[in-house]
């Protein structure tokens, strides 16, 4: 049984007994998107699609969920027996993992009887949502870094466990070379990466005898050196590495607070002179992309950067308007028109064109349009199965996901914004279906108005 199946707003529960008591079964299109996006964000990436398709895959309801719910005083016995039956046995269709896109292009489509479509819809959007988030702001990070690798040190900071865990998921995807959180390395596979904190420096007689236990202990340790003074923590590295000799395997030096800038500079200046070459810098202590990229502009000599609180929860951009709304019902295109939210109706594709191996716009047509461009959704369920054998790739989804960031023009992977978004397209032919749907929806009046 599915521990998520309740992980639904009531409202869609009281749908779903309409739905079931006026016999409303036919099929549904729901399209998943995304109105508007954050500032700062020249794309966003897709992100969180495994994670969600194995939940719906095992969505069920067990007694105990089902008492709750009866519980609540709204819903009859025979609509708690018809959930008792509940399988998804729909399709969906999706970007894969990794991909760039821009505002009102469908991230997922969803096919399925309409109850069944309406009851994964909080799921479909809590799950994408985030790992969506916080996958578009680990390649700003990455992007900041010039190629210097980044480490997620957010999981303390993340806002609950399962963002902490399935967020080193999406940081991973978006270029984060590895996670200091063990149970997402257990979970995905991702590597993992960590060093000491100032707690053990305190807890020993001085920051001297500290260091030569870490480092008897674990010979090619990453050694924190800011405890008490950055320089002065350095020059104890230095003193360990002669009193140790060819024992000497530590790896590298973290900078965790005060200027990074200099402080990188004045300690590679210290190892170097003293013949500790190999020994690297690592630098973290509230770091954003602004500040990564100051830093890597002027060329600290900073190799790894160890990032927390701002990845873990994207803070400059910690939400997005996505949503999830009907677009064909019994094969009748639907579509919401309220002011600023309207959408566009039936099932759709985007089509990527490039020149050369440069993107320069998409289209957003029908799902059954053939265009001379590239298709990005795809199926990814059929019949309530999973059919993507590499759903959970997650070094697949990496490299696809830095050779399509790559693809974009320049101003569109820069962190600046564009001078002008990347331009989507509606196609001739989603363009006179939205037409005829309004027309529908909107006849005109006897008087002409």
């Amino acid at each position: 049984m599915s521990r998520n199946v309740l992980f639904a707003d009531l409202y869609q529960m009281t749908m779903l007994r309409a739905y079931f008591e006026l016999g409303m079964a036919e099929e549904a299109a729901f399209s998943l998107f995304v109105r508007k996006l954050p500032p700062r964000r020249n794309f966003l990436i897709a992100c969180g699609l495994a994670d969600l398709l194995k939940e719906i895959e095992s969505l069920r309801f067990d007694d105990d969920q089902l008492r709750y719910l009866r519980s609540l005083g709204d819903f009859p016995d025979s609509f708690l027996e018809w959930l008792r039956a509940f399988r998804f046995t729909g399709d969906i269709h999706a970007l894969p993992e990794g991909t760039p896109f821009f505002a009102n292009e469908p991230i997922l489509e969803v096919v399925a009887p309409i109850a069944q479509a309406q009851l994964i819809e909080t799921l479909v959007l809590n799950q994408i949502g985030l790992q969506t988030i916080l996958a578009s702001k680990a390649a700003r990070i990455v992007t900041a870094a010039r190629g210097r690798p980044v480490a997620d040190f957010g999981a303390r900071r993340a806002q609950g466990i399962d963002a902490a865990t399935k967020g080193a998921r999406a940081f991973y995807i978006g270029g984060v070379a590895a996670t200091s959180n063990l149970a997402a390395g257990k979970a995905y596979g991702i590597p993992v990466s960590g060093t000491m904190a100032h707690s053990f420096v305190e807890a020993c007689a001085s920051e001297a005898e500290a260091f030569d236990a870490f480092a008897r202990i674990f010979p090619q340790t990453v050694l924190l050196v800011d405890t008490y003074d950055t320089l002065a923590g350095v020059a104890k590295v230095i003193a360990l590495s002669r009193s140790l000799g060819p024992r000497f395997k530590v790896r590298a030096v973290r900078l965790d607070s005060g200027d990074l800038d200099q402080l990188a500079r004045e300690s590679r200046r210290m190892l170097d002179d003293a013949g500790l070459t190999n020994v690297q810098i690592v630098a973290s202590g509230g770091l954003d992309e602004d500040q990564i990229d100051r830093l890597t502009a002027c060329n600290a000599p900073i190799d790894l950067f160890g990032v927390g609180t701002d990845l873990a929860v994207s803070s400059d951009a910690p939400a997005l308007d996505i949503a999830y709304k009907l677009v064909e019902y019994a094969g009748v295109g639907r579509m919401k028109l309220s002011t600023g939210k309207s959408s566009l109706p039936g099932r759709k594709q985007i089509f990527r064109n490039y020149r050369g191996q440069e993107a320069v716009y998409d289209v957003i047509g029908r799902h059954d349009e053939s265009l001379a461009a590239s298709p990005l959704l795809s199926s990814v369920m059929l019949s309530g199965r999973r059919s993507d054998d590499k759903a959970d790739d997650l070094d697949s989804m990496r490299s696809y996901a830095k050779g399509a960031i790559e693809a974009l023009p320049l101003d569109y992977r820069s962190l600046a914004p564009p001078a002008a978004p990347y331009e989507v397209k509606i196609s001739s032919k989603l363009a006179e279906y939205r037409q005829s749907v309004l027309g529908r929806l909107r006849p005109a009046s006897k008087d002409g108005e």
